[in-house]
């Protein structure tokens, strides 16, 4: 069975990467592979309580490849990290069947309770580099997330998601400072994210139309209400028999 998964993970990198020539190079020369190969020896130690060793044998993986993955994490067949360098992969992380990621890809989590932090992979899910799946929901089978898409909520199966254009905070928007006569530290929050809402550019620019709908609905009745004496007709004089 060992040798099975073996032989179908080289079989996945040559299928998927045309630069991979035959089975020996991709033994020798592809730290996607030698990652899984500490990753499964560490699991293997994990589930059977070596928690520690297990943890050490992951960080020596890390070490070697760039690579890091937690050995708590659940992880399928025919899983192809591509470049590798800078994945990382959190403790309660679960993976589907061929999966692919790409460099810098981090399946992590927002949380610091010991609970489902990380993120469920399904089966077939590509997820380009650098892209940051930040949570404990579901990316649905066969979903797609573009190159240095930050996801912070559930993809359903085939869904496709893109990264926007890099915008910059107001210094309104930004985390007030602590005081510098008090010793009170600002709040960790995991990965950077800034709080529980990410801004969205699209919804800020139409928050901004809407206020602005306003401000003019107040505006143009000011203005009727300016012009209704000088338009309203004078009253008919009674006129005597």
């Amino acid at each position: 069975m060992v040798l099975k998964n073996l032989r179908d993970e080289i079989d996945t990198v040559l299928r998927h990467d045309p630069a991979a020539r035959s089975s020996l190079e991709v033994v020798l020369c592809y730290p996607g592979f030698h990652a899984l190969l500490f990753y499964r020896l560490a699991h293997w130690l994990w589930q059977r309580g070596w928690l520690v060793l297990g943890r050490f044998i992951s960080y020596l993986g890390r070490m070697l490849t760039g690579i890091e993955i937690h050995p708590g994490a659940r992880i399928g067949r025919r899983l192809f990290i591509d470049h590798g360098v800078g994945v990382v992969i959190g403790e309660t992380a679960e993976i589907g069947d061929d999966v692919t990621l790409y460099q810098g890809v981090t399946l992590g989590g927002t949380k610091l309770n010991r609970g489902k932090r990380h993120p469920t992979i399904e089966d077939g899910v590509i997820i380009g580099a650098g892209a940051k799946v930040l949570g404990g929901f579901t990316v649905g089978r066969g979903a797609r997330i573009g190159p240095n898409a930050v996801v912070r909520a559930e993809v359903p199966p085939g869904g496709r998601v893109i990264a926007p254009r890099s915008i910059t905070l107001s210094r309104e928007a930004r985390a007030p400072q602590p005081d510098a006569s008090t010793e009170t530290r600002p709040e960790f929050v995991p990965y950077g994210t800034p709080g529980d809402e990410i801004p969205d550019p699209v919804a800020r620019a139409l928050n901004g139309l809407v206020e602005e709908v306003r401000m003019l609905r107040g505006r143009v009745q000011e203005l009727e209400q300016q012009l209704a004496p000088e338009t309203a007709e004078p009253p008919l004089k009674k006129v005597s028999g």
